[in-house]
């Protein structure tokens, strides 16, 4: 962009013409008792069928009372980063709960997810060494591996076949072309497909490579104890030595940790710039978080009751005759190629009391562009039911792409 009074208004005026503007909506309350999935932002409440409280414990009282009660203890700050005096007991025991929980060793919190992911790169990718991602990964992975100055490969998405391919010449490479790192989302946040876990911690061992998950979104949803994609596929510790998931989604509050062995750990503390260099969360957070932990451990019908609405609106989808990606987790995504489409959908969704934002490029790759609908243990059957009549109409109103 070029450097003069007028270049941002150009670009931004761009950008509108190619309907990929972004604009903000400020929520002025909730409707609903729970305050998930009927947020207020004009004259009218809408149904929520875009957010990642999963779990439905965003708004939860019990998680209200933990953090009211820390906050009447600690303060609404942390004041400090943690090495210096930003890390109070209610942090030190989430990270020994989060270790607990993931069945790893020991766990290091982070005030987001995009932090965590770039810090754990970071700092264990040197320069020259090979970093492999998929194409799809969150942008917070593919930003570790640049700042780590490694080299990034980008695998076809889900395609181990095609990352052993890109491994392969590291056979005969130098220490500093060797592969440093595997990553993967777990679950792809705008797919909602689950990622061939397996396969790839298979050939992390086999190029003794480091093998990063970043199960943002199905730690809490999926398995029948909330274990994520590595509970469904049976991985532990060994198979995948480091684990990053956020607090935000099915837990409910903010934040993000890594969890693995402690050493391991120990050292990401000493490197992960966006660790050391930043303040603390708030100890009323964390405390909200550990009630949250306490809540998808004690109450799995939360988990039970959320696949039985994906099953309720997948059945119902395909009554419609409507498309959907291939996924069985909370994310379902509907594809319509182009960035008009997708807003004209959104808006008509908006006017039938729906709100399922537009999802698109940079987002998304050029020409994926979508809705992308996410259901929660909050809704209930007639909201699902709902959406999936108003999402026929919106789709059947459109101009043909």
């Amino acid at each position: 962009m070029h450097r003069s009074p007028q270049a941002a208004a150009d670009a931004l005026a761009a950008l509108q013409q190619q309907h990929l503007r972004r604009t903000r909506r400020t929520v002025q309350g909730y409707a609903d008792e729970a305050g998930t999935t009927q947020p207020r932002w004009g004259q009218a409440p809408l149904v929520n069928f875009c957010g990642n409280d999963y779990l439905g414990l965003a708004r939860d009282p019990r998680l209200t009372a933990a953090l009211t009660a820390a906050a009447a203890h600690w303060g609404v700050g942390s004041g400090a980063s943690h090495l210096v005096t930003g890390h109070t007991h209610e942090h030190q025991q989430l990270e020994e709960e989060l270790a607990a929980f993931t069945g790893r060793e020991s766990a290091l919190l982070f005030s987001t997810g995009y932090m965590a992911n770039v810090g754990v790169v970071s700092a264990l990718c040197g320069r020259g060494e090979r970093v492999l991602q998929d194409r799809l990964n969150h942008a917070s992975l593919i930003d570790g591996a640049r700042l780590s100055g490694g080299r990034l490969l980008r695998y076809r998405h889900n395609d181990v076949a095609d990352a052993a391919r890109l491994l392969a010449p590291a056979e005969a490479a130098t220490e500093a072309g060797s592969a440093a790192l595997i990553a993967t989302d777990g679950v792809f946040s705008m797919d909602g497909d689950v990622a061939p876990v397996s396969g790839l911690a298979a050939l992390a061992q086999q190029h003794q490579a480091w093998l990063l998950v970043d199960d943002a979104h199905g730690l809490g949803v999926l398995g029948a104890h909330g274990g994520g994609v590595l509970e469904l596929a049976g991985l532990g510790a060994q198979q995948v030595p480091l684990l990053v998931g956020t607090l935000g989604k099915a837990l409910g509050t903010f934040g993000a940790f890594v969890a693995g062995e402690r050493d391991l750990i120990d050292y990401i503390l000493q490197r992960a710039r966006s660790y050391i260099y930043t303040t603390a969360l708030p100890p009323a957070v964390a405390a909200a978080t550990r009630a949250a932990l306490t809540l998808v451990r004690d109450e799995p019908w939360r988990r039970d009751r959320l696949q039985g609405l994906i099953a309720r609106f997948r059945a119902a989808a395909v009554r419609e005759g409507l498309a959907l990606g291939d996924s069985e987790t909370p994310i379902q995504p509907v594809l319509l190629g182009d960035a008009a489409r997708a807003l004209a959908a959104s808006l008509a969704l908006q006017q039938a009391g729906y709100w399922v934002a537009a999802i698109r490029a940079p987002t998304v790759p050029a020409g994926t562009e979508r809705l992308r609908i996410t259901l929660s243990a909050a809704h209930d059957e007639a909201q699902v039911d709902g959406l999936v009549a108003a999402l026929a109409g919106a789709l059947h109103g459109l101009e043909p792409g």
